[in-house]
């Protein structure tokens, strides 16, 4: 298979692209991440959500340790070329290592950032 695809893509100096996963159905934005061209083949290939972590310096599978999987439903690319959206379902119900359903769950309130969001899993059962 061609990666004609893959070349389109305007990649950061470091060989990255932004990557917004959002929850199909409902809309709700889940959470953001990076892709390398390698994780970003292996998305497609898997059909699974496979990112690049930059503080790891490595792939990492979404789910690996807890479980909570994004199937990839659809992959957009944005107008600049410069960033992704996929509309997953995310496996678990939670795609936050917080044990939320989002990890934009903090809201700017009167000055301060709040958690609006509940907890759904305690993060200590998604990673034992």
């Amino acid at each position: 298979m061609q990666n004609n695809w893959l070349d389109q893509i305007k990649w950061t100096a470091d060989g990255l692209v932004p990557v917004i996963a959002q929850e199909e159905g409902s809309g709700k934005v889940l959470m953001f991440a990076w892709m390398n061209r390698e994780s970003l083949n292996l998305t497609i290939q898997e059909g699974k959500a496979v990112y690049w972590s930059r503080s790891r310096n490595k792939l990492w599978r979404k789910g690996e340790e807890s479980g909570n999987e994004q199937i990839v439903k659809d992959m957009r690319l944005d107008c600049d070329n410069d960033v992704i959206l996929i509309a997953v379902e995310q496996r678990g119900g939670v795609a936050c290592h917080t044990g939320r359903k989002s990890c934009f769950y903090q809201q700017l309130q009167e000055g301060q950032w709040v958690s609006v969001d509940p907890v759904l899993i305690d993060p200590q059962q998604l990673y034992k």
